[in-house]
């Protein structure tokens, strides 16, 4: 139904209310992800977008707005992207939508990918990161035969049940700041998902030491972004990610980067190129799909080999689907041009200076 059938009728005083209102009655919350609602700082309702083209995206009341979110990350290359466009289009006139089947375009892909990423020699897509990351951590604990996940309070890794704790606890629930308490972030949570998990602070280098040491034998896995960036942007300490790199080896531990918003952006590499420290696994989402939902989990062959054996399942009907493929590959041409990400990093030194000035 278009936008102007829903206004019909409905009184307020912007399109983007009325269209609100309207959808409170249809939709739970009147959005389809919690973090378009006013209670996550849409307030007092959120922009109904019309159009994007490239850095900006048009509302329905004829607004037009710079979105610095990057639609919270995947528009790494800008609206409605030509090259990206044109991909998509041409897969869908000349060949379908998905099959469930394979299609040679996931080989270039991987290939890609492989190419692109230090830590990956065998890669399998997922859809959102939330699904890669459920994927590593099975992963992870199949290769170790333990049970424990070191994750940071603040870190944000989707909406698992496995993970979703302590992204935001209140402080009279979160424990000590040396040795937080694991916070579900909301109701809903099977009991005892807790004991699987030891939660740190970020940047504390004494204390993620002694934890590994005393308790290695039980933690499977140590998940993390490579620099925080769900809360606010804090970056590794200098020395921090080789440390955890350190006595992850040592002791026999699964070492994830959470690079679905740092993947590709940070350097075509993500953030571990850009530091030089290779983790076991690593998920991507977001900034290789060109506005299109893929993910991806890929790392060492030793571990990737546990699916291949059918150890560990790891299914889905739209996994590797043509449209998302076709965007992801056309979006990494684009992002493995010579220049790119000079290019990138001179745009985007001139807006912090810029910012800079403007609050000095």
């Amino acid at each position: 139904m278009k936008v102007e059938n829903e206004l019909a009728g409905l009184k307020g005083t912007s399109a983007s209310a009325r269209l609100f209102a309207r959808a409170q009655e249809l939709i739970a919350s009147g959005v389809n992800s919690t973090a378009r609602t006013p209670r996550s700082g849409w307030s007092p309702y959120p922009l109904f977008v019309e159009r994007g083209k490239g850095s900006r995206i048009f509302d329905v009341d004829g607004n037009e707005f710079i979105d610095y979110l990057l639609g919270l990350g995947p528009m790494l290359l800008g609206h409605r992207p030509e090259q990206v466009t044109n991909a998509v289009v041409d897969f869908v006139r000349q060949r379908g939508t998905m099959f469930a089947l394979p299609v040679a375009d996931e080989i270039e892909l991987a290939r890609k990918m492989i190419a692109a990423v230090p830590s990956v020699e065998q890669m399998h897509l997922a859809n959102t990161g939330t699904e890669a990351i459920l994927y590593a951590l099975r992963l992870a604990r199949a290769y170790t035969q333990r049970k424990k996940i070191i994750r940071f309070e603040g870190m944000y890794h989707g909406f698992s049940d496995a993970v979703y704790w302590s992204k935001h606890p209140p402080l009279e629930k979160a424990g000590p700041a040396s040795l937080p308490v694991p916070v579900p972030q909301g109701p809903g949570m099977p009991d005892g998902l807790e004991n699987s998990l030891i939660v740190l602070p970020w940047n504390n280098s004494e204390l993620l030491e002694r934890t590994i040491r005393e308790r290695g034998e039980q933690i499977a896995a140590v998940l993390t972004e490579p620099i925080m960036c769900n809360t606010g942007c804090i970056l590794p300490e200098p020395g921090y990610l080789e440390l955890m790199r350190r006595l992850t080896r040592e002791l026999g531990i699964v070492l994830i980067f959470d690079e679905v918003i740092t993947g590709f952006r940070v350097a075509l590499g993500g953030a571990q190129q850009y530091y030089s420290v290779t983790p076991d696994l690593t998920v991507m989402a977001k900034g290789f799909g060109g506005g299109f939902p893929v993910a991806a989990v890929g790392g060492r062959r030793e571990i990737m080999r546990l699916v291949a054996d059918g150890t560990v399942s790891m299914a889905g009907t739209y996994s590797g689907n043509g449209i998302a493929v076709s965007a992801a590959n056309a979006t990494l041409d684009f992002l493995m041009t010579p220049g790119i990400y000079q290019d990138l990093f001179a745009r985007s030194e001139r807006l912090m200076l810029g910012i800079r000035d403007r609050l000095n």
